[in-house]
């Protein structure tokens, strides 16, 4: 029987009230959003990305002026029919080519950062294990809805990828 998270921090907070147990108990927390934010590897890795996906993104940002440009040309009421016909195929084919293209360009882009974010994630975990063992932690959190700033271990986290 799996429990619901919340249940989970629900007892948890209750055992840790206990008296019996809250002697010698210690608890951290880290924001794995804060690492992914702030973590020197984290931001290379999207800055990398970025680089590698900047042409697709500039190639979409033309697509959307010419768009616009059609728009405009679209609104004018003095196009002869045949003109304004021609105008409206274009920007439907644009459009389609534009969507497609924007989902593909965000598909790819989310697999190369899980695949980059992947690798860098176990060597964060890694690191938050060491600092469990090497500081005596009995229960490190991550992802919580508050935790309370000094249970926080994102610092020395952020520190240890810098390194």
């Amino acid at each position: 029987m799996k429990l619901n998270t919340s249940w989970l921090i629900a007892l948890l907070g209750l055992a840790i009230g206990s008296p019996a147990l809250a002697d010698g108990f210690k608890m951290g927390y880290i924001s794995t959003e804060r690492i992914y934010r702030e973590g020197a590897p984290f931001v290379a890795i999207m800055k990398r990305l970025d680089k590698e996906f900047a042409d697709r993104r500039n190639d979409l940002k033309r697509m959307e002026s010419r768009g616009k440009d059609l728009e405009a040309t679209l609104g004018k009421s003095a196009l002869a029919p045949a003109d304004r016909k021609n105008f409206e195929r274009e920007l439907d084919s644009l459009d389609r080519e534009y969507r497609v293209k924007s989902r593909e360009l965000s598909e790819d882009f989310n697999q190369r950062r899980n695949e980059e974010f992947s690798a860098m994630l176990e060597r964060a975990n890694r690191i938050v294990k060491s600092i469990a063992e090497k500081e005596q932690y009995d229960l490190i959190l991550q992802d919580a809805v508050y935790v309370n700033p000094k249970f926080d271990l994102t610092g020395k986290v952020l520190k240890e990828l810098d390194k």
